[in-house]
């Protein structure tokens, strides 16, 4: 392999690293939507509940109520509250998954069972968690050169004392 395809393999190396290695960060900023989503959630299906509990229905009984409404609104509304009752537990059972899998396997999870609104919404305002935009990039070679630096004065310092030493070893006894 040439020079030319040495570099052209290193750079596709290091770019495919740097996009896959975002992964588990968009699984993390993913959860934390769900934890938001499931937070509104969690109070329509709550009040809905209170709601139902006071005229001494449960969920399900109250559902039947709208459904069997000759009134189309209602009928509709109860379509409405099952299929947000539905999401709500759909996000609790993913977020569930997503906080007892291993790290590793988290963006495996999510793309499982992704929910499309959160999955969009998450896609949108992604923050890479490597540095990858022009600032990210300034400062990660800023800190490259400082570390580059502090390392080569160490290793200056190590090598003066290492020589010091040897060179003391060496002077000869009369």
């Amino acid at each position: 392999m040439g020079p030319i395809a040495r570099i052209i393999t290193i750079v596709a190396g290091l770019a495919g690293g740097t996009v896959f290695s975002q992964a588990p960060e968009f699984a993390q900023q993913y959860r934390q939507r769900i934890g938001g989503a499931i937070d509104e959630l969690r109070v329509i299906v709550e009040d809905f509940n209170t709601q139902a509990a006071e005229h001494h229905l449960d969920r399900q009984q109250a559902l039947n109520t709208y459904a069997q409404s000759s009134d189309d609104f209602l009928r509709d509304r109860g379509v409405s509250m099952q299929s947000t009752i539905s999401r709500y537990e759909t996000l609790l059972s993913q977020q569930l998954h997503l906080s007892t899998a291993a790290p590793v396997a988290k963006p495996f999870v999510l793309l499982r069972n992704a929910d499309d609104v959160v999955f969009a919404n998450t896609w949108r305002d992604f923050v890479p968690g490597v540095p990858v935009s022009f600032a990210g990039l300034v400062w990660g070679a800023i800190g490259f050169v400082s570390g580059w630096a502090v390392a080569a004065l160490l290793g200056l310092g190590a090598r003066r004392v290492v020589r010091g030493r040897g060179a003391y070893r060496q002077v000869p006894r009369v």
